[in-house]
């Protein structure tokens, strides 16, 4: 999901020279020595490698739904039911089902509701009494149907099966008829607005769906909050949502009827959408509201949609929406549709009018650079949702506008990769979606449309006050106890930085990439974990990375590299100079270090991180015969150095210093 920023961090360009380094110095009363201590990733097991790669024996259950929905906009609710076909693959047996209720959030009652600030927050909604209001729920199983007994603990409802469902295979079917309340505001992932020709909804954790059991956990029954996002199982969904025959209606995945629902020329538009590089409208502006947008202005209209390998599927309607469409080019000469819809409000050159574009360039580079996208449409829908991801669909504010539009546009379908292809636990580790997410979301603005948008430059420079800070948490924290304020440090920009990083100067990018890549296709459309992600990268690109992981992520340690000195060999420049440097808080990185001599001549110096592992104090021996003018730790500013005043040392101090010496 969004977060009201855009970022980019500046190319790292490192040139490499050599240098000698000499025995360590100060060894005593080291503080760096925990960053070097073994960082637990794991032992591995049959289902999880210490490689990083899913084990030989890894299991993941299966959840296929078939939901058929009426939106009812004369009330504002939807009525529904959802069949489940649930598959149970792991090694155990199970005797209950956890399913997960995510609209209940919107309960007052709701243990989210209870913990809102007084004041309001971003995915609060105090105001608002809805739910999910079930009326039956049944499970078919082994040729029996029958009512189960049920629990309810908050957003989790517990099933309890009259008999097990058997390991290694096992099945059964839920059927849950329900119906709810559409909130204006649904946390900023759902909710409705109402625009000139009439609302827009934006329908998401819309229906009952299968909590996750794995080989961590269990049953994954984290509630909802608000904050921490969602967990979920593969499958495949079919979809048929009844909606007035005036609304145009988009969903996750493929239109299967589209003889029913389109016009003979919507029809002609949409095949021609699928050969144009540029922009085809299906419904435009002068049709909204019109005979000629719909192909019938009274009754109901079923429109019928269906995703194959997904973890969710979200929906919008609306009599208002503009609708047009471009062919997103795919590696291997595949294709899929960017689509765009929007009120008249919201078009313009500036705003929606160019949403398909941005869509389609999206896509389009991060399917180059990373994992091609998966689904045969991207589909973005201006509405009330600031910004929000499912598969093949986003919700982004309808009142985005220029490069404000292009930086949600594409981090919304950035998440195709995460979480959408790669499964990560979001209610545990945000940064697994969001901080990756934000990271791969920079290179596809470098490669848009020849670097057209300029974002706003969050480098790592961005962030050294507020790790310094008090407010400071790290990048582990559970989403749901980060504090008010905090969430786009921690879970979007810190991890982002920490991979650049990585990529940019620590590893370097062809093996940053390669590993990363291995990545995605190592767990696509299944369950990393934390460790998984960390092994992959250490295993692929040969670094050992224990350090990074406990410092960066793990704690809230600060970087502090310091030149402390520099002094001649004998006395003499003509021997050669020694530049002592110390690394004086807890967290290390490696050093660069830029050295100019008197006659304006420069080098540089790099040390691995390694440098530190003795201790903080460490001191290099220059072969040079000529005096050294100045002396600059981390030159580019690529390190999250939080006092900068003593990376500098210049000629009056290195003359004052060797005279002392002398």
């Amino acid at each position: 999901m969004k977060f009201r920023k855009s970022w980019l961090l500046l190319p790292l360009v490192l040139g490499m020279f050599a240098a000698t380094a000499v025995a360590q110095q100060n060894q005593s009363n080291s503080i760096v020595q925990e960053a070097f201590l073994p960082f637990d990733t794991g032992d591995g097991d049959q289902y999880r490698s210490a490689s990083g790669d899913p084990g030989p024996e890894y299991w993941q259950n299966r959840a296929d739904y078939s939901l058929e929905v009426r939106l009812h906009p004369e009330s504002h609710t939807v009525e529904s039911t959802v069949l489940i076909s649930y598959t149970n693959n792991s090694p155990e047996s199970l005797e209950q089902l956890w399913i997960q209720l995510d609209q209940d959030l919107f309960a007052q009652n709701s243990w989210g509701a209870k913990l809102t600030p007084y004041g309001g927050s971003r995915f609060g909604n105090r105001n608002f009494d809805g739910g999910f209001d079930i009326r039956s729920i049944e499970v078919a199983h082994n040729g029996t149907t029958y009512r189960p007994e049920r629990h309810k603990v908050d957003t989790n409802l517990k099933l309890n099966l009259k008999e097990a469902l058997s390991a290694g295979g096992g099945s059964l079917t839920v059927t849950i008829d329900y119906r709810f309340k559409i909130p204006r505001y649904g946390s900023d992932r759902m909710g409705r607005v109402n625009t000139r020709n009439g609302w827009i909804y934006e329908i998401a954790q819309w229906y009952p769906r299968m909590a996750v059991y794995d080989d961590l956990a269990g049953w994954n029954v984290r509630p909802y909050l608000g904050t921490g996002e969602f967990y979920l199982e593969y499958g495949s969904f079919d979809v048929m949502i009844t909606a007035p025959a005036e609304f145009t209606v988009v969903a996750s995945g493929e239109l299967l009827n589209r003889e029913e629902v389109l016009t003979d020329e919507q029809l002609k538009r949409w095949s021609h959408a699928e050969e144009s590089e540029e922009r085809v409208y299906i419904v435009n502006k002068e049709e909204v509201g019109t005979p000629a947008a719909r192909p019938g202005q009274n009754g109901l209209l079923t429109w019928r949609y269906r995703i194959k390998n997904a973890r969710d599927v979200a929906w919008a309607a609306s009599r208002a929406f503009i609708w047009d469409a471009a062919r997103i080019n795919l590696p291997g000469e595949e294709h899929a549709l960017a689509m765009s819809v929007y009120p008249i409000e919201s078009a313009g050159e500036n705003a929606w009018g160019r949403s398909t574009e941005y869509v389609k360039g999206s896509v389009e580079s991060l399917s180059k650079r990373w994992y091609p996208y998966p689904y045969p449409v991207a589909i973005n829908v201006a509405g009330i949702v600031g910004g929000m991801e499912y598969p093949s669909i986003v919700f982004c504010s309808w009142k985005a506008t220029g490069s404000s539009l292009w930086g949600v546009t594409n981090h919304e379908f950035a998440h195709t990769w995460f979480p959408m292809i790669v499964g990560s636990n979001e209610r545990k580790y945000a940064w697994m979606d969001e901080g990756l997410t934000t990271f791969i979301q920079g290179y596809s603005t470098i490669d848009f449309n020849n670097g057209e948008y300029e974002p706003s430059r969050t480098d790592v420079r961005g962030i050294t006050d507020w790790m310094n800070s008090e407010n400071h948490e790290a990048i582990m924290t559970l989403p749901d106890q980060v504090q008010q304020g905090n969430l786009g440090e921690v879970a979007y920009y810190k991890p982002a930085i920490g991979l650049r990083m990585l990529r940019e100067t620590i590893i370097g990018p062809e093996l940053f990439d390669e590993a990363f890549r291995e990545y995605i296709d190592r767990w696509a459309y299944k369950h990393p974990t934390p460790n998984d992600f960390f092994n992959t990268m250490e295993n692929v690109t040969g670094h050992e990375l224990d350090w990074f992981w406990r410092g960066w992520f793990k704690e809230i340690w600060t970087l502090d590299q310091a030149v402390e000195s520099v002094s001649y060999v004998e006395g003499d420049p003509a021997n050669g100079a020694l530049v002592t440097i110390s690394n004086k808080n807890k967290l290390v990185m490696p050093v660069i270090m830029k050295v100019r001599m008197a006659t304006g001549n420069s080098r540089m110096v790099n040390l691995p991180v390694q440098v530190w592992q003795r201790g903080n104090s460490w001191t290099v021996k220059m072969d040079t015969s000529e005096p050294v003018d100045r002396v600059e730790l981390d030159p580019d500013g690529v390190f999250p150095d939080i006092d900068r005043s003593n990376n500098i040392l210049n000629r009056d101090r290195i003359q004052k210093d060797s005279a002392g010496s002398q």
